[in-house]
């Protein structure tokens, strides 16, 4: 026996060490194969998932900066389908009134025509008469394209685009009109940092161009019989004519640059969603590649802890 207190010499044979050691040896082992089977597991599951989407990333942890950039890329794409509703609706103003401008250029073609003609020594006071309830007819269509509708609103209105911009009363030579005093253009956001102003509002186009006012003008001057009021109109008529074709011109770039941003934001758009895929999306034949990989090392793993866990009482006590 040893002294009091301690451990009697011999007590513990080298043996029960060797087979103690021998089982917590075998126990890591196994429990490495363990854990390195669930690892296989799990990669397993997420080839799988990556198969089944087509998605590189199933989650931001995977690649934190290709997850950023994904987010971006996305809110890039929404920013450009807001962008292109605005070109649509925008295109759809700037059309209307372009048509607007081609009508109210044909009624001045019209006037100047009565003008000429009830100006020169061959019109009668009958003649002038006549050409006095068509010019009040010219003026009465003209107010009336001021009032042209888009949607719910006033096309021409401004900043009141619920309130009809011109007031007609009258017919004929006694037709007479009211400018509600239209203003305010409405800008639209077209693009990143680009916007633009839609339409023209109705004191840019019908007062500022002199064409209700000459052809009140013209009316006035043909029902009083007033010949050379009438040569004063045709004066006034082809000078509003000028200015209306500056608005057209006007309006004729603004469809050009719509066209533009529209081709703009499908270019863009092309080169975000490349960008978003490379980033997002894994090809299928390295994908399913990977899938194989991972089976494999996962039975290879199964095999491993098969051949640990079949040791027998011999193994241990050698």
């Amino acid at each position: 026996m040893g002294p009091s207190g301690g451990n009697p010499a011999g007590a513990y044979p080298t043996s029960s060490f060797r087979v103690f050691s021998m089982r917590i040896t075998n126990q890591i082992i196994v429990q490495r194969q363990l854990d390195s089977l669930q690892a296989n597991v799990d990669a397993i599951d997420k080839a799988q998932t990556a198969v089944s989407s087509g998605k590189r990333l199933q989650a931001a942890s995977d690649d934190p900066t290709a997850a950023s950039q994904i987010m971006t890329s996305a809110s890039a794409l929404r920013a450009i389908t807001q962008y292109r509703t605005n070109v649509s609706a925008a295109t759809g103003r700037v059309n209307s009134e372009d048509s607007v401008l081609q009508q109210l250029t044909d009624l001045m073609t019209r006037a100047q025509q009565i003008a000429v003609q009830q100006g020169s020594a061959n019109s009668s006071a009958s003649t002038r008469a006549a050409a006095a309830a068509e010019a009040g007819g010219l003026l009465q269509s003209a107010a009336q394209l001021g009032n042209t509708k888009f949607g719910d609103e006033y096309l021409f209105g401004g900043d009141a685009s619920t309130t009809p911009p011109f007031t007609v009363a009258g017919s004929g030579s006694s037709t007479t009109y009211t400018s509600n005093n239209p203003s305010g253009q409405r800008s639209i956001q077209i693009g990143d940092g680009q916007t633009m102003m839609v339409t023209h509002d109705g004191t840019q186009v019908f007062v500022n161009t002199g064409a209700l006012a000459a052809l009140h003008q013209l009316t006035t001057a043909l029902a009083a019989g007033d010949v050379s009021g009438i040569n004063a109109a045709s004066t006034s008529l082809n000078a509003a004519f000028d200015t209306v074709q500056g608005v057209l011109g006007d309006v004729g770039a603004r469809g050009n640059q719509l066209s533009m941003a529209s081709a703009q934001l499908d270019s863009y758009e092309g080169t975000v969603k490349t960008l978003k895929s490379s980033l997002e999306d894994i090809d299928a034949a390295t994908a399913i590649t990977e899938l194989t990989s991972r089976q494999t090392a996962y039975q290879a793993a199964l095999l491993g802890i098969s051949k640990s866990t079949g040791l027998s009482l011999t193994d241990y006590l050698k």
